[in-house]
């Protein structure tokens, strides 16, 4: 990257500080750009759902590796806990989506309060792991929360073949004006469920996959208790990235504990931070960090700044830090600030590996909060920052009453934050392909067909808070 005119800042920015001009292009089409990412732990996409608690879980976990992107589990799931889900992560087809399935007997509540777990909006019926009927919320009209479902479903199933070519997948529910099918192996067996979306997105995304072809999922490591026992335990059972997490990265007790991880985690990827500057990655990296973790107070659900002072403005944080990163030969991610596709692109223009974010991702189908609605009937789900009071309570939940006392009087985020699912677009899928068609567009801008040729040939200059207003879409006349 370099800067329009060769001309930099006297101060620190942020991404709205800084915009991207068009240079000359010989990439044709958006899909001739791979955003695979240079980090080589095996996405696809340069998108890593933050660990947070209100975010980060199965579903998630599940949903953004099929599409080539990785979630990080959050730090303070016990163990056993922590492996059962890594367990069902990788027991999921890397095509098909997990259906929500219910017995015939099971009743219309118990199916609404399952059906916005995911985006598909279906219930598939099953008898004896096989489809026999499926249920969807428009059919629960008219009926009470106690009637049975056998009672209300749809037995006019459209059942896809196990192996049966996207494009004919597509066109089939395209044509019978089906949102979602039930996908059946040879003996009529449930595998999954497909919608039209669904195969089409799977002709434009590649999974993130290990070595033995199943989704990939990473694990957060506190840099408390014994961070190598923990390491050593999450390596055993298939982890693929190791995230050592702190607030504060470059101290005395993370350097320990990521050379802990590192001395426990074999071959295994361990990605450390947070930092924002070039000694901090520096350090980190010495102490066995394979990607450095850039970011100190941007998140939307972080006060650290407000309460502390203490952060750095996210571009020029990224900007510098991915510098001395690819000096040693290693990587950074940009952790926190985006709000628009455009910062995506920036971070990653600024020599990021992968973007890590969690609100943006709060409020939709997948993530791990409950789905709520409001007085006016709108889904919603509860986001909360991991320095907030309410965090802090979970992860002290074992200590005695006067040290969590203690703990709760220092909190640096939001315990509580509606996250409104937005009916454009509710689903996780639904925001990583607004963030992929923005990335890609902004690679054929930069005439870039990879996120190392992105990192090197955008130019980028630096406006004022008119310029960047000038830029933003007006949504009604004036």
């Amino acid at each position: 990257m370099r800067f329009l005119n060769n001309t930099s800042a006297a101060y620190d920015l942020t991404y709205n500080d800084v915009f991207m001009t068009p240079s000359h292009s010989a990439v044709g089409s958006r899909f001739n750009v791979d955003l695979t990412t240079p980090d080589g732990l095996g996405t696809t996409i340069p998108i890593v759902a933050a660990n947070m608690t209100a975010v980060a879980g199965r579903r998630m976990a599940e949903t953004l590796a099929r599409r080539g992107g990785l979630v990080v589990l959050p730090q303070d799931i016990p163990l056993d806990v922590i492996e059962t889900v890594v367990e069902y992560v990788k027991s999921r087809h890397p095509i098909y989506e997990t259906p929500i399935t219910l017995a015939p007997t099971a009743t219309v509540g118990e199916a609404l309060s399952l059906i916005h777990k995911r985006s598909h909006g279906a219930v598939v019926i099953i008898e004896d792991d096989r489809p026999v009927g499926i249920f969807t919320e428009a059919d629960s009209v008219g009926f009470d929360r106690f009637t049975q479902l056998h009672n209300v479903m749809s037995r006019d199933l459209v059942k896809v073949a196990d192996g049966t070519d996207l494009t004919s997948i597509f066109d089939r529910l395209f044509h019978e004006r089906i949102k979602a099918a039930p996908v059946v192996d040879s003996d009529d067996r449930l595998l999954g469920c497909v919608t039209q979306k669904g195969a089409l997105r799977s002709t434009i995304y590649r999974p993130a996959l290990d070595s033995d072809g199943r989704l990939m999922v990473a694990v957060a490591v506190g840099i408390n208790g014994d961070p190598g026992a923990k390491a050593k335990a999450l390596v055993a059972m298939g982890v693929d990235a190791l995230v050592i997490d702190t607030a504060h990265g470059h101290q005395d007790k993370m350097l320990w504990a990521v050379q802990e991880a590192r001395s426990n985690a074999m071959s295994t990827p361990i990605v450390a931070g947070n930092v924002v500057t070039t000694s901090g990655t520096r350090a980190l990296i010495d102490a066995g960090a394979d990607v450095v973790k850039v970011g100190v107070g941007p998140g939307a659900m972080c006060t650290t700044r407000m309460m502390t002072g203490v952060g750095r403005p996210q571009f020029s944080a990224v900007l510098e830090c991915s510098a001395e990163a690819a000096r040693l030969g290693k990587h950074v991610w940009a952790d926190g600030g985006v709000r628009y596709p455009r910062d995506v692109a920036l971070a990653l223009a600024a020599g990021a590996a992968s973007v890590m974010f969690g609100s943006w991702l709060a409020g939709t189908y997948e993530s791990a909060a409950d789905t709520l609605r409001d007085t006016d009937g709108r889904l919603y789900k509860e986001s909360f920052g991991m320095a907030s009071s309410r965090a802090v309570k979970s992860r002290t939940r074992t200590e005695s009453s006067f040290d969590r006392a203690r703990k709760e009087l220092f909190e640096e985020g939001i315990s509580s934050s509606r996250m409104y699912l937005d009916p454009e677009r509710p689903g996780v899928e639904d925001i990583v392909d607004e963030i992929v068609a923005g990335v890609r567009s902004s690679c054929t801008y930069a005439g870039a067909a990879s996120i190392p040729e992105f990192a090197e040939r955008a130019v980028v200059g630096i406006q004022s808070a008119a310029g960047y207003e000038e830029g933003r879409p007006v949504g009604t006349s004036w």
